[in-house]
């Protein structure tokens, strides 16, 4: 590292101090193990709500950890882009993990973990019977997974944001290929199911965000890929939230967007709130020329069996045609259902 990139002596020293305290190292040495609250560090560390934040204050003025709010709670994670994590992460790696205090602190995490993954899925257990019956209209998710990656290829992923992340299981599928993984809803319920499902899975360093897809709380051109799965069929307007994922393409990245093919299924707008009853190739195509990115390919997958009330999956995939990279599909591959 040269001179010109190291932290100045009065950072390090203003970092160094915020963590040369016993409670604090403790908070950043949970921290390792992803994102928590104010209520995860009551519970674990025992100490009241008011010292707790006061601690993360200092943490977070300090640029050791970074804060952000969903709904009425707070989130703490440690931070993974500046000074302060070159200087930290080294230190915190070379904790001794058997220490009796850190050792203490892990299983009051996993107890705290257990018990909002129990939550989170009684949550979930009330949306389930309807959600199966959805499920059953289309190819197994397996099927439809498998397509995905297929459809993204081999090419490496820097930064990920999935739009819209409901349980998270895009998140689950694709992290493992991402240097940084962003999941985004506006829903706190869904985030808490995502959450659990990303904890259960042993999926770390995920960021979680609540926020609006027709607002996302991100810089412009972040993102070598951004998904909407399964998400466009709920807006009232559809191509308003593609224009605002383009925002966050960075040049040459790509976007994902899985949804339904055109159906007259009209039950799901009376119980399942859809407002768009499927989209047709050329629309989403469409959608996606008007925000600045062509449509490399659509497929479509048919459902397992046939019957009345089926509904086939659609797959689009867009790039930004700002920079080409180095990876353009052959003619051959170009599919158009």
């Amino acid at each position: 590292m040269s001179d010109a990139a190291s932290p100045s002596l009065d950072l390090t020293l203003g970092i160094l101090r915020a963590a040369a305290e016993e409670t604090r190292l403790r908070i950043l040495a949970l921290l390792t193990e992803g994102e928590l609250s104010v209520s995860d560090f009551t519970d674990i560390l025992g100490q009241s709500q008011p010292r707790i934040s006061r601690h993360l204050k200092l943490l977070v003025e300090a640029g050791l950890v970074e804060r952000h709010r969903e709904g009425a709670w707070a989130f703490f994670r440690l931070t993974d882009r500046s000074d302060a994590a070159r200087i930290i992460r080294p230190m915190l790696d070379s904790l001794n993990r058997s220490d009796p205090l850190l050792l203490d602190d892990r299983t009051r995490l996993e107890a705290v973990r257990n018990q909002r993954s129990h939550a989170a899925q009684a949550f979930f257990s009330r949306l389930a019977p309807e959600w199966d019956r959805i499920r059953s209209l289309h190819a197994p998710e397996a099927t439809v997974e498998a397509a995905v990656l297929d459809v993204l290829g081999e090419k490496s992923i820097r930064n990920l944001v999935d739009l819209g992340t409901g349980t998270g299981r895009m998140l689950q599928l694709l992290a493992p290929r991402a240097l940084r993984t962003v999941g985004l809803d506006a829903s706190h319920a869904m985030l808490s199911v995502a959450r659990a499902n990303l904890e259960k899975a042993g999926l770390r360093g995920i960021e979680l965000r609540q926020g609006d897809i027709y607002a996302p709380p991100f810089p412009r051109d972040t993102f070598d890929l951004v998904v909407i799965h399964q998400v466009l069929h709920y807006l009232d307007d559809p191509a308003r939230a593609i224009r605002e994922a383009s925002r966050l393409v960075a040049p040459g990245g790509r976007i994902l967007v899985v949804d339904f093919a055109p159906h007259n299924l009209e039950f799901l707008r009376e119980t399942q709130a859809h407002r768009r009853l499927g989209f047709a190739p050329e629309q989403v195509a469409d959608w996606l020329d008007e925000a600045g990115l062509d449509c490399l390919l659509n497929r479509q997958i048919a459902p397992s069996k046939n019957g009345d009330e089926q509904l086939i999956v659609s797959l689009w995939l867009g790039q930004d045609r700002r920079v080409m990279t180095d990876w353009p599909l052959a003619a051959s591959d170009r599919e158009v259902a």
